[in-house]
C-alpha cells in the first residue's frame, strides 16, 4: 500500500475566478478542487510551502491525508498545473478515495535487475511506463516492480506475465508489451577516403613536339 502524506488546507467558499486564484497564490496558498466520493466537488486552498516541500516525495497513487479545517479527506493528486518559470504550482485536482470502494488509477512500472542479455550487447527498452489498475484504496501500490534480470536478447515482457499484488486488477491488455531486449548492431567502419596524392593519376601530356 502507498505511504500516506499529510497536507493542510482551508475551505474556499468565495473569491473564485482567475483574480481570486492569483490572490490566493500571493498569500501562500494553492487553489485546489477535491473530486470523487458522493459529494459535490469541494474547493479548497492548500498551504503552498507544505505542498512544494513534499510534492517530490509522492507519486500519483500516494494517498494523502488532506486536513481541511479539521476534516481529513483521503485523496491522491490527479493533476496539477505548475509554472516552472515562477517555481509555483497554480492549481491542484485531488481525487477523493473512500474505504471499501474500489478506485481506478495508473500506477508506475519499475523495472529491476540487469538482464542477462545486456552482457551480450543487448539493450533493455521499456515500452510501457504505467499500468491501468483497479483496487481498494488499502491495496493501492506505490509502483509495480518487475524483475527483468532473466531477459535475454530477443525476449519480450508482456503485461500478462507481470505478477501484481493481491487485490489488484489490471485493465491494460495482457498482450501489451512492457519491455523488450534488443541486440544493438555495430555499424561497419566507414572506408577511409583515398589520400590526396592517390586521388587520380596525372593526366597524360598532349603537347606536340
Amino acid at each position: 500500500m502507498s505511504e500516506r502524506v499529510k497536507l493542510s488546507a482551508k475551505l474556499r467558499t468565495s473569491d473564485f475566478g482567475s483574480a481570486g486564484s492569483r490572490r490566493l497564490v500571493r498569500a501562500g496558498y494553492i487553489p485546489a478542487v477535491i473530486y470523487g466520493g458522493k459529494s459535490e466537488p469541494i474547493h479548497v486552498a492548500v498551504v503552498a510551502k507544505e505542498f512544494l516541500m513534499k510534492m517530490h516525495t509522492f507519486t500519483g497513487t500516494t494517498i494523502i491525508e488532506l486536513d481541511v479545517d479539521g476534516t481529513v479527506h483521503h485523496v491522491f493528486v490527479k493533476t496539477f498545473q505548475e509554472n516552472l518559470l515562477k517555481g509555483i504550482v497554480q492549481h491542484i485536482d485531488f481525487f477523493q478515495v473512500t474505504a471499501g470502494e474500489k478506485l481506478r488509477a495508473n500506477v508506475l512500472v519499475e523495472l529491476e535487475g540487469t538482464p542477462v542479455g545486456c552482457r551480450n550487447g543487448g539493450v533493455l527498452e521499456q515500452v510501457i511506463a504505467e499500468l491501468d489498475i483497479e483496487c481498494l484504496p488499502k491495496d493501492l501500490p506505490e509502483a509495480i516492480k518487475v524483475d527483468v534480470s532473466k531477459l535475454d536478447i530477443g525476449d519480450v515482457l508482456r503485461v500478462g506475465q507481470i505478477a501484481v499484488p493481491a487485490g489488484v486488477k489490471v485493465h491494460t491488455p495482457e498482450d501489451a508489451t512492457v519491455a523488450t531486449l534488443k541486440l544493438v548492431k555495430e555499424e561497419a567502419p566507414a572506408e577511409a577516403a583515398p589520400a590526396a596524392d592517390e586521388a587520380a593519376p596525372a593526366a597524360e601530356s598532349t603537347e606536340t613536339k
